[in-house]
């Protein structure tokens, strides 16, 4: 067996070559939104707190989940239009009157967009046991087609850029259907039936994506030996201050470093007499 070490072997021989199916990213892109104005939607207590607030604050917002629907470009063999509706849930600090104490809301917002990437293409089926969705003949099979690659969205939790309290010009505007599970994540239905001239919340957020189009595919790959792990498995039975005593001081959170610190001298980004000081 080849020496390893962290797990990876020290010389460059490999032992053989072997064929595994594997996810290939065929395309990808990375993409930064600055969203502006998306229109938030509350249960009805939340909204009758916006029907009398003059102020709003975002606070935070994370991603809730991701629809994909991915289809074939026409005339464009190959590409493929990836269709992404985000949705987001946003926490705000609301006012109702001067120099009073915020009262926390919570909201949901959603984003779509298309993306055109390369993802080649195949037109095999692939039935496999690992889990049972039909029966013929009393043999369980899974039938997945895999002429459309598979969309993979990565996401960060949005930047909260700010918000507003404006009016509704539409009734309709920007409202589409959001899912259930999505509304139970504050609680119950949201209030989408707003009369147009009431007030409704307007958010702005930035958010940052790389989207892939993977299919699996075989491929020939070096093999230089099993892996095995190098650490024990070891079971702690530390009391709360015993563990309490191993964490290292946060002297950074008392002292916040200076960009020289972070950086070091000798970078240029600074002289070495500003660290010395």
């Amino acid at each position: 067996m080849a020496d390893l070490k962290n797990g990876c072997p020290t010389d460059a021989d490999f032992k053989e070559a072997v064929c595994i199916d594997a996810g290939r990213v065929y395309d990808s892109c990375c993409d930064r939104d600055c969203l502006e104005d998306l229109r938030c939607f509350f249960l009805p207590e939340a909204q009758e707190l916006i029907n009398n607030a003059i102020s709003i604050r975002l606070r935070n917002a994370k991603v809730l989940n991701v629809s994909i629907d991915v289809e074939p470009v026409n005339f464009n063999k190959g590409f493929y239009s990836c269709d992404l509706t985000f949705f987001f849930l946003l926490d705000f600090d609301l006012y109702t009157s001067p120099h009073s104490c915020p009262q926390c809301i919570s909201g949901i917002t959603s984003y779509s967009k298309r993306v055109i990437l390369y993802g080649s293409d195949g037109n095999v089926k692939v039935f496999t046991s690992s889990a049972c969705s039909t029966c013929i003949d009393g043999v369980s099979n899974v039938v997945k087609t895999s002429n459309c690659p598979e969309c993979v969205v990565q996401a960060v939790d949005p930047v909260p850029l700010g918000a507003r309290i404006g009016q509704v010009r539409d009734c309709y505007e920007n409202v589409c259907c959001i899912p259930k599970n999505i509304c139970d994540c504050i609680g119950g239905e949201v209030v989408t039936n707003i009369p147009s001239g009431k007030p409704t919340v307007f958010a702005s957020i930035g958010l940052f994506t790389i989207v892939q189009l993977v299919r699996n595919v075989q491929m020939l790959i070096p093999v230089y030996d099993f892996c095995l792990p190098e650490k024990t498995c070891t079971a702690t039975a530390d009391q709360p201050c015993d563990a309490f005593k191993k964490i290292k001081f946060p002297t950074d959170d008392f002292f916040p470093p200076r960009p020289c610190d972070i950086s070091g001298c000798g970078c240029g980004c600074c002289d070495q007499s500003e660290c010395n000081d």
